[in-house]
């Protein structure tokens, strides 16, 4: 059986290396469970599917961000989300993640949307902090608003400054247009240049996003590891633990500070957390 409460059950077991390995994708991760591996690809990481999935699916993503400090690691590329198609991420038959996935024996389509969860470490002085969370701890507006409304304020700024005015309709119609990441991804070629020109779009945490600073969620400890899942309702928590007790032995259960944390915009995560 695979899922990612699987997967932080091989991080519990091997917990003393988060501390150890001097970069995170050296962490001895349970290759087993896994769907594909990659280095400088969306996902880092993926767990297999399960055949079987009454009670856990499998085939969640995860993206691994390592720090030297109490900050997240940025995020190049591929904005953080909750949830990703799978469609969008395997482009092609010759996809070096498709071919991963089905040589680990997985029909990749037959769950087409995907789980994401972020493994973040970060160190200050002699301490450590590691989270595997969901993705929803940063995505608290949805990834087309976000663009489409960053994309707003810079043709705010430039109307402003050149003086030309453009009905507010028009300004929300072309706002709208850049709603789509791969607008700015993909390599465009202008006649007669000698280069191609493509935008990247970097990532990075607020304070309020940032579940390592001691300052906004003192909650997360030094020197632990936590497992951070949504939990906006009764009906959520309950699924969360019932799921764990089918995973946990009573001796990790045992390990556990199990708490409520309270994001400052996207309401509230169950914690598992413990020392390392």
């Amino acid at each position: 059986m695979y899922s990612i409460y699987h997967f932080f059950q091989s991080l519990l077991q091997d917990r003393s290396k988060l501390v150890k390995v001097k970069k995170l994708g050296q962490f001895p991760f349970d290759d087993q469970m896994l769907s594909c591996r990659n280095k400088g690809v969306f996902p880092d990481l993926a767990i297999r599917l399960n055949k079987e999935r009454k009670d856990f699916t499998g085939g969640e993503l995860v993206e691994l961000k390592d720090n030297k400090t109490y900050t997240v690691a940025s995020f190049n590329s591929t904005i953080p989300s909750g949830s990703k198609a799978i469609a969008d991420i395997i482009t092609g038959k010759q996809s070096k993640v498709r071919k991963e996935m089905e040589k680990a024996g997985n029909n990749v389509f037959s769950l087409p949307k995907r789980e994401v969860y972020y493994l973040v470490r970060g160190k200050r002085r002699e301490n450590t902090k590691a989270c595997l969370l969901h993705g929803s701890f940063f995505e608290t507006v949805a990834t087309k608003d976000l663009i489409s409304q960053s994309f707003a304020q810079v043709l705010e700024e430039r109307l402003q400054q050149s003086g030309v005015e453009v009905p507010f309709s028009l300004r929300q119609k072309l706002a709208s247009l850049f709603s789509e990441q791969e607008s700015f991804s993909r390599v465009r070629i202008v006649n007669k240049a000698s280069v191609t020109l493509r935008f990247r779009i970097m990532t990075e945490i607020q304070a309020e996003g940032n579940i390592l600073n001691p300052k906004t969620y003192p909650e997360i400890k030094d020197n632990t590891l936590s497992f951070v899942l949504p939990c906006h309702n009764d009906s959520e928590e309950h699924e969360i633990r019932r799921k764990s007790a089918l995973v946990f032995t009573r001796a990790e259960t045992e390990l556990f500070r199990i708490f409520k944390l309270k994001h400052h915009f996207n309401g509230w995560f169950l914690v598992f957390q413990t020392d390392i």
